[in-house]
């Protein structure tokens, strides 16, 4: 296969990895930008290209494709892809978000064309259903989704075979609908109490570290640990996650659904139990047989979503 640069984006951290006939490599992970003009982050991705092919040991000049795995949503300007995420830019919903930018979007995709002579974009849930699809636990699969439980909620959808994208690639969004009357946390898009804004691992430290559970591992240690309090908080996360999914799940007639980010994979196996309890039992007619499952490629899955976008169509 010929030199391809895989770039997984998200609200927290931004990859970067070379991928050729000799595997995955290369691998370089920064912060994501935030600061500076709202070229910040595609500059800090053409510069993290250059230093992965020099930690692969592949002159930039052979990387022939780039594929693009972002966080969104996406807004279209003269047909190239802005970002306008609610974890990266500050301009949405204001200085209460705490975020240290002004930006209502970030450039990505005309910057990128700018630097490399090919670039694919598309959001993360989309790239990880197409890496699950292709490698993971959705092979097979033709009515099915991918979760990120992570920084934000992802989700790519895929029905009959064919992967949803919309007007603008941002099907999937789910984590910007309203599953609970909780309306006491603010989202990044500037919604006040959407999924995102109640479960994200963000949103954890923001709703719930003057309870003294400053970061996910905090809670669920303390979950473990047996305080009643934190079992009760991750059984709400639970219950909204479970209703979030049970949605899309109805609405589109799924088969299978694999949940990967960073949340949900540390604490997989405490947290799958509970969010099947929110889809199993319900509407038989259209949850019988569903499956819920980890992902196929486990932590790996944002190195092979961008991977997934430059290696050929996935297989309906």
């Amino acid at each position: 296969m010929a030199t391809v640069a895989c770039v997984d984006i998200g609200g927290t951290k931004v990859a970067v990895s070379i991928a050729d006939a000799r595997g995955v490599r290369g691998k370089v992970a920064e912060p994501t930008a935030k600061e500076g003009d709202n070229t910040a982050l595609a500059r800090q991705i053409i510069r993290m290209v250059g230093q992965s092919c020099d930690a692969a040991g592949v002159p930039l000049a052979q990387v022939a494709s780039v594929g693009v795995a972002s966080c969104g949503p996406f807004v279209m300007r003269e047909g190239l892809i802005e970002l306008s995420s609610p974890n990266i830019c500050g301009g949405m919903a204001g200085r209460g978000r705490g975020l240290p930018n002004d930006w209502t979007t970030a450039l990505l995709e005309a910057p990128l064309r700018a630097a490399f002579a090919n670039v694919r974009v598309e959001n993360d849930g989309v790239s990880a259903l197409e890496a699950e699809r292709r490698w993971g636990a959705l092979q097979g699969v033709r009515n099915c989704a991918y979760v990120t439980w992570s920084t934000g909620i992802g989700m790519g959808l895929c029905v009959d075979g064919h992967i949803l994208r919309g007007k603008n690639g941002n099907a999937g969004h789910a984590g910007h609908t309203f599953v609970s009357d909780n309306d006491a946390a603010l989202c990044g898009c500037g919604n006040i109490g959407d999924v995102e804004a109640l479960v994200a691992g963000n949103a954890i430290p923001r709703r719930f570290g003057a309870d003294g559970f400053a970061d996910a591992a905090m809670l669920f240690e303390a979950a473990h640990a047996g305080s009643v309090s934190a079992n009760a908080i991750i059984d709400d996360l639970c219950r909204v996650m479970g209703r979030a999914l049970y949605n899309m799940v109805v609405t589109l007639d799924l088969e299978r659904i694999s949940l990967g980010g960073s949340v949900f994979w540390h604490h997989r196996d405490f947290l799958l139990p509970k969010i099947r309890s929110h889809v199993e039992g319900k509407l038989s007619a259209l949850t019988a047989g569903v499956e819920l499952v980890p992902a196929g490629l486990g932590e790996r899955v944002g190195d092979y979503a961008a991977l997934a976008l430059v290696v050929g169509e996935t297989p309906r």
